[in-house]
């Protein structure tokens, strides 16, 4: 585990502990701290009573003094012995201070209890994942359901306690309250709760969308035919799809996968047409038998059954994130998810040496091995290619050539003094699993393959390829090679938007046609505009320059104030940080989307400045 890894598990975990413990705990000590106050204001009360009482005798007043000061007002509130029920009804009547108290107590020990037990269970139900395959389905389902219940309820209860709290807080330490503080509380409460059980029922999509093309037994029957024979040397059953595509990785699954405006369902194997093209016949080989022995396996079944559920898990946990109000079910479920997925990956590390075990024994430990550093070689160089293209500060035009350019390209990389280097830390790229370290793979096939050795793998020339059993794979490959270019010039094209300072003309049109300017209208025929060069408020002709905003902040009106919009700037006053506010008036339903224009806008700013000091930093 890396340190940067052991960073973030650390942080999901303490801010987990955090979501769980930190409101119920304080409130149970604020309770704690509170209630003998409490007491001692009511015993004083009492006692002045019992002073005043001209009935009673110096005995009697002893004697009753005696009485409350044994049993002080907060211990009447669970004291159900009928001799102090006239005393109960007085100090701790239902909706009294005293019983408010007392109920808050309780809630928030009972809600600690809760929340210790759903940290065990989560703990539990990690350890069951990391049993075996079908434990790992039936620990999911469970902590799947388990966390969303328990998360919809934490977020009930310690909404409950924050508004408690954003009451008593200020009243018990300042003798007054704020109803700015408890309207907003309660507002944000009621959000959470709101958003935590409705998206509990949004679905995302459940289809994996794939660039390819799926390719039928007529359209390459020797390539079926291979396959085929392929699965039944190894005891699998043959795919029922086939698909082509351009990715630098072979894979299978069971789940849903669409194609080309189609859904395909049941068993299907991808390849990689470039692959194809670098891999001689018994590599290939060796690689299709590894992808067919996941379905001997039963391993793409299990991640057919268990992956939706993963995607509904990972999307309701975006949710819970981006929503704000709710980022503390975020952490909470992380917990476990982190927990999980390290069961999920240790799990996949043996099912990869299975597979590749069943490869080497079928076809070659050599061809497996050889396949692997020619994968990795190919993915990590056209990764190179690729992102050379995208950091260009013009934009491209007509073809990228980008298979052109790995292809030529490959073998003076395979020979160069830094491919060593960087074959350390290559990886074999797929979609759904993650794959163990090469020199880890070679040892589980019995077959290594020396560093210095590998640019020789690489720059062999394959005699024979599975594409010449493809008659229709130049047309697809170009096809989609042509689709991939013109996405990614355009991706491209997006991120010059926000790199451009502008200091050409063509150079802010670019920027014009991402980031035009935005008008709001307000009350009173007024307007608040919004520019790639800055914000132009109500009050001024002039735009305020983003280069004089340091940080900004939405103030939302209330009780008939205009929302307000603070901007920070750079230089400082004799307060501190020089602000201005601008008035929104009638800003309205606009409101959110002004929030995401501004905020877009500002930080394309941002990236812009970035980009212009790192090409003036000499090389």
């Amino acid at each position: 585990m890396t340190a940067d890894l052991r960073k973030g598990v650390f942080k999901i975990f303490l801010l987990g502990l955090a979501a769980l413990f930190a409101l119920p705990l304080a409130t149970w000590l604020f309770v704690r701290y509170a209630e003998p106050q409490r007491d001692s204001d009511q015993l004083a009360a009492i006692e002045r009573a019992i002073d005043q009482d001209a009935q009673l005798s110096a005995q009697q007043r002893d004697e009753q003094k005696a009485f409350f000061r044994a049993n002080p007002p907060s211990s009447t509130c669970d004291n159900n012995a009928p001799r102090m029920a006239r005393y109960r009804a007085a100090v701790c009547a239902p909706y009294s201070e005293l019983w408010q108290f007392h109920l808050a107590r309780e809630v928030s020990f009972w809600t600690l209890v809760a929340a210790a037990t759903v940290l065990l269970v989560v703990v539990a139900l990690g350890a069951v994942a990391f049993a075996n395959r079908a434990s790992q389905y039936v620990s999911f389902v469970l902590g799947w359901k388990l966390l969303t219940v328990a998360s919809a309820a934490k977020v009930v209860v310690q909404g409950a306690m924050l508004v408690w709290l954003s009451f008593w807080l200020t009243a018990f330490f300042l003798q007054m309250y704020a109803v700015k503080l408890i309207v907003l509380a309660a507002v944000a409460a009621g959000l959470a709760v709101f958003y935590a059980v409705v998206c509990i029922f949004k679905r995302p999509p459940q289809a994996t969308g794939i660039g390819g093309e799926a390719i039928r037994a007529d359209d390459a029957p020797a390539m079926w035919a291979h396959i085929r024979e392929l699965a039944a040397n190894i005891g699998a059953a043959p795919p029922d799809h086939l698909v082509a595509g351009i990715d630098t990785n072979f894979f299978v699954t069971e789940a849903p996968l669409a194609v080309g405006g189609r859904l395909l369902e049941g068993r299907s194997l991808f390849v990689s047409l470039p692959l194809l093209r670098v891999l001689d016949r018994t590599e290939a080989d060796a690689v299709l038998a590894h992808e067919l022995a996941h379905f001997r396996g039963g391993d793409t079944a299990s991640s057919a059954a268990l992956g939706p559920k993963l995607v509904q898990y990972d999307h309701y946990c975006r949710m819970m994130y981006a929503a704000k109000v709710t980022i503390s079910v975020f952490y909470v479920m992380s917990m476990y998810r982190v927990i999980f997925e390290f069961a999920l990956q240790r799990d996949s590390r043996g099912r990869e040496f299975l597979a590749d075990s069943a490869a080497a024994a079928a076809v070659s430990a050599a061809g497996i091995v050889r396949s692997l550093i020619k994968i990795a070689a190919y993915a990590r160089y056209r990764g190179e290619i690729e992102r050379e293209l995208f950091d260009q500060q013009l934009r491209h035009a007509g073809s990228l050539g980008i298979a052109q350019r790995v292809a030529a390209g490959l073998a003076p990389y395979a020979t160069s003094a830094q491919f060593v280097d960087a074959m350390k830390t290559a990886s074999i790229p797929h979609p759904f699993d993650s794959h163990p370290a090469l020199t880890e793979r070679m040892a589980n096939v019995g077959h290594h393959i020396a560093e210095k050795d590998y640019g020789a793998v690489v720059t062999s020339v394959p005699a024979q390829t599975w594409i010449a059993d493809m008659p229709g794979a130049p047309q697809v490959e170009q096809r989609l090679w042509a689709a991939y270019e013109q996405r990614f010039a355009e991706i491209h094209e997006q991120t010059l938007a926000y790199r451009y300072a502008p200091a050409t003309d063509e150079e802010r049109a670019l920027v014009l046609k991402y980031f035009p300017p935005v008008s709001f209208a307000l009350k009173g025929g007024r307007t608040f505009q919004v520019g790639y060069g800055g914000i132009t408020s109500p009050e001024s002709a002039e735009p305020m320059p983003w280069d004089k905003v340091a940080g900004m902040k939405y103030v939302d009106g209330s009780f008939g104030t205009s929302d307000v919009l603070q901007l920070e700037h750079p230089e400082k006053g004799w307060l501190g940080a020089k602000t201005t506010k601008i008035k929104l008036p009638g800003i309205g339903k606009q409101k959110e989307r002004l929030k995401a224009v501004v905020g877009q806008y500002w930080h394309r700013h941002r990236v812009s400045r970035e980009a212009l000091q790192a090409n003036a930093q000499p090389a």
